[in-house]
């Protein structure tokens, strides 16, 4: 069984082994492939790791000997489902794996706008406290959580995990799901418009749809309470970007904070880089030590489930 992954360095650089992996078959690893290199890399492969290559069907109907394509994440849009559909290629991705670490960046988001410590850091650096006639001082308001709400749209896990940590914070919580979810513990449901009028923070955890597409632009920016923090941890093409800006210029938003931008990596500036009180971190959210570890551990399950004829996390369109 020949097993091919074709763009493993993002989750693996080398912190972790792949030798589980190498157990289950004749194992070809490349740290990066362009879509022109996939049918020469792959042409032999009973199996397919991928995480960013896409596979479209002109690009799958080259590999003959495919049987299963083995995702490196929880997102899909990469595949050709109809054709993997056709031919009877089993596709499985890896769901959940980095939930807690999502949260968590969200959360370092949430402290650095309402404490500004990587700001204050800086300008204690800068000579600023040493040169002050005070024993302290600071360059923005500094908010509690405590009391806020926080209004969450997207309840599957990462939201509800967020939900969780603001909970801990003493956070009044808002949730918005397109389907209702039922037993929910400390956070109240509400429409959308709700969410954003009575919101202090809101945090996006939504995949990315026709519905979602968008979605974070000047319509629904002007429902939102003034001064309100946004942070979106979810899929840049949720935001439009100019409208974004705009709202920062105004101070319409007090900040924004994002680990994912409409085109990744970005080929030109985005708008977002001169935009006041902003911070974008490049789509790091998921790559912990600790997720990367359950990624390739699940990577390595599914295949051996596959294997035995036991599949799991199958995606069918």
């Amino acid at each position: 069984m020949k097993i091919v992954v074709l763009d493993g360095i993002v989750a693996n650089p080398g912190d972790l082994s792949w030798d589980k992996i190498k157990s289950l078959g004749d194992f070809v690893l490349y740290d990066r492939s362009d879509i022109s290199q996939v049918e020469e890399r792959a042409k032999d492969a009973d199996i397919v790791i991928v995480n960013k290559v896409v596979l479209n069907r002109e690009t799958l109907s080259k590999l003959t000997n495919l049987k299963m394509i083995a995702l490196l994440s929880t997102g899909y849009n990469i595949i050709d489902l109809d054709y993997t559909n056709e031919k009877g290629i089993v596709v499985c991705n890896v769901p959940a794996y980095s939930t807690p670490s999502v949260a968590q960046l969200t959360f370092a988001f949430i402290l650095e706008l309402t404490m500004g410590v990587g700001l204050h850091s800086e300008r204690v650096k800068n000579g600023e406290w040493s040169s002050c006639q005070d024993f302290c001082f600071w360059s923005q308001s500094i908010i509690e959580l405590k009391n806020k709400t926080i209004g969450i749209i997207g309840l599957g896990s990462i939201g509800l995990e967020v939900a969780k940590i603001a909970n801990s914070f003493s956070m009044n919580v808002l949730g918005y799901s397109r389907n209702k979810k039922e037993n929910l513990e400390n956070i109240k449901q509400v429409e959308l418009d709700e969410l954003l009028k009575n919101s202090d923070i809101i945090s996006f955890h939504c995949p990315l749809n026709k519905e979602s597409q968008g979605m974070l632009n000047k319509d629904l920016i002007d429902k939102m309470k003034d001064g309100v923090f946004v942070i979106n941890t979810a899929r840049g093409s949720i935001t439009n970007e100019k409208d974004v800006y705009n709202a920062l210029v105004t101070k319409k938003m007090s900040g924004y904070a994002a680990d994912v931008l409409c085109d990744e990596p970005p080929k030109t500036p985005s708008i977002l880089f001169k935009a006041p009180n902003c911070y974008i971190t490049p789509h790091i959210a998921w790559a912990s030590i600790d997720a990367r570890s359950r990624l390739l551990e699940a990577v390595y399950l599914n295949i051996k489930g596959f294997l035995e004829n036991k599949i799991q996390n199958r995606v069918e369109k």
